[in-house]
C-alpha cells in the first residue's frame, strides 16, 4: 500500500506492511505468547518481554528483546538479545546478556514458525 495514494497525491511514499500480514511478526507473537510483553513497536522493529521467570528458579529471570531487521523470513533479518537477571535474597540483582544457545533457538522457532504462516497464506490466495 503506498501512503500517497491514500492521501491522494502521486509522491513517492513508504510502503507499509500491517503487523497483521507479516509472518516475522505474527510467529514472534505466537512464539512468545507464554510471556508478558513490555514493548512493542511495529514501526521501530521491536518486541521486548517483560522478565519471565519459571516457577524453579525465583532469584532468576530472563528477558527477550527481538529486532526486526527486515520483514522477509531470512536469518540475518532478525536479531535476539537474551537478558538474564540473577538476584540475591538481600534484593541486589545483577543482569548481563546471554550469549547461548537459547538465542538460536528463539529465532530457529520463529523462522519455523513465519515460513509455515506464510506457506499458509499463499495456499489461501490461491
Amino acid at each position: 500500500m503506498r501512503l500517497g495514494g491514500i492521501l491522494g497525491n502521486n509522491k513517492s511514499g513508504g510502503d507499509f506492511q500491517f503487523a497483521s500480514s507479516n509472518p516475522m511478526w505474527r510467529a514472534t507473537i505466537d512464539i512468545l505468547d507464554f510471556v508478558p510483553l513490555t514493548n512493542v513497536d511495529y514501526g521501530g522493529g521491536i518486541i521486548v518481554t517483560d522478565w519471565y521467570s519459571d516457577s524453579t528458579s525465583s532469584n532468576e529471570s530472563v528477558k527477550i528483546m527481538i529486532q526486526f531487521l527486515s520483514n522477509e523470513i531470512r536469518s540475518d533479518g532478525i536479531k535476539i538479545n537474551v537478558y538474564k537477571k540473577d538476584c540475591l535474597p538481600s534484593g541486589n540483582c545483577q543482569t548481563q546478556i546471554l550469549k547461548t544457545k537459547l538465542n538460536t533457538e528463539i529465532k530457529l522457532a520463529i523462522l519455523k514458525k513465519a515460513a509455515l504462516l506464510k506457506k499458509d497464506a499463499l495456499k489461501k490466495k490461491k
